[in-house]
């Protein structure tokens, strides 16, 4: 099983200067101590805080990359484009990165973002359905005549084709049943969040794995996107956790995030932790990562290292602990084929 990193957001108060390189500097960590995905999602309009934009950034980050690490967007906000712009920005990154991309593709939750930017948020779903289309049209066709509700066009001939034949894999991000069989059905793979607990994520990869069946498709493997915090001992692994991520975690309650309560943040933070990540000694990590990888057909682990007021050397500071205790014990598990029902 691989470990991947996350790229997050910084304050509005580091300069760009500090922030491009705290940037470099954690992607050197993460490639330096067994990190094998490097992935970033996105926001628009994002207050005080500043989230760099995905596709040009890793791009730049494409030039540091080593042969075996992957890049990916976890995820982009397809409805906020055009899907010929989004599908040609995305195979000119996959040559950038000798086709080591994966496209993590989501349909937003932020209802302010999508006002902003003057799409009609409660079309996302639809517009996410036909987009997809469009986009592997673009991708695969000598010559494009779509006609859908929301884009037209008419013999169009793409320039750009990516580096991965037909297309890069696509992760589809999901929270309810009818997301879940929309990612088995347009995707590769279901990102599952921090939030998804293990008796709900077991239900929702069945529904995963059912509608994968009924199309003919094959089964995967699905990426996890959960922290792993190790400490000398569990109390300070508790510890180091509310030091990097309470008050993110209340920002992402406090941002139209359905899956997040600040209440329950607020006054049940270990218990919140307990459930969300892996946590404690390396050794109680790794066995934890273990009992799920029996249950559950997941890999690659998605995990935060920067968290805003995090200094770069408290950044790398955690990747090599996840380097030295945890990255040569994860690499040797190997998670079910299939999720393990009840």
């Amino acid at each position: 099983m691989q470990i991947g990193v996350i790229l997050g957001d910084v304050h509005g108060s580091v300069s760009p200067r500090d922030h491009l390189d705290g940037l470099l500097r954690q992607v050197d960590a993460a490639q330096r101590n067994g990190v094998r995905h490097i992935t970033m999602g996105q926001h628009f309009l994002y207050g005080d805080l500043r989230w760099l934009q995905p596709i040009p950034t890793l791009a730049r980050i494409a030039a540091e990359l080593d042969e075996d690490v992957t890049l990916a967007t976890t995820v982009v906000q397809v409805p906020l484009y055009h899907p010929v712009m989004l599908a040609e920005d995305l195979a000119t990154l996959d040559i950038l990165t000798r086709g080591k991309l994966v496209v993590g593709a989501g349909a937003g939750y932020r209802e302010d973002e999508f006002t902003a930017l003057g799409v009609d948020f409660s079309q996302r779903f639809a517009m996410f359905d036909e987009a997809i289309a469009l986009m592997k049209s673009t991708w695969t066709d000598e010559v494009v005549d779509f006609r859908g509700k929301f884009w037209t066009v008419e013999d169009g001939h793409p320039h750009i084709r990516p580096w991965q034949d037909p297309h890069p894999p696509i992760w589809i991000g999901a929270l309810k049943d009818h997301g879940v069989r929309r990612s088995a059905r347009l995707g590769d793979g279901w990102p599952i969040t921090p939030e998804t607990r293990l008796p709900e994520m077991v239900r929702l990869l069945s529904i995963y794995e059912d509608e994968r069946e009924r199309l003919g498709r094959p089964q995967v493997k699905h990426p996890l996107r959960r922290e792993i915090i190790p400490a000398p001992t569990t109390d300070a692994a508790f510890d180091r956790f509310e030091k990097m991520a309470k008050d993110r975690l209340l920002a992402y309650a406090n941002r139209q995030l359905a899956t997040r309560d600040a209440n329950e943040i607020s006054r049940e933070f270990r218990e919140v932790a307990r459930k969300e990540t892996f946590i404690g000694t390396p050794d109680e990590c790794v066995a934890q990562i273990s009992e799920m990888a029996a249950v559950a057909p997941i890999d690659t682990i998605l995990v935060r290292a920067q968290w805003p007021h995090m200094s770069s050397d408290e950044v790398v500071a955690y990747l090599d602990d996840l380097g030295r205790d945890i990255v040569p014990a994860v690499r040797d598990i190997k998670s079910v084929d299939r999720v393990v029902r009840d």
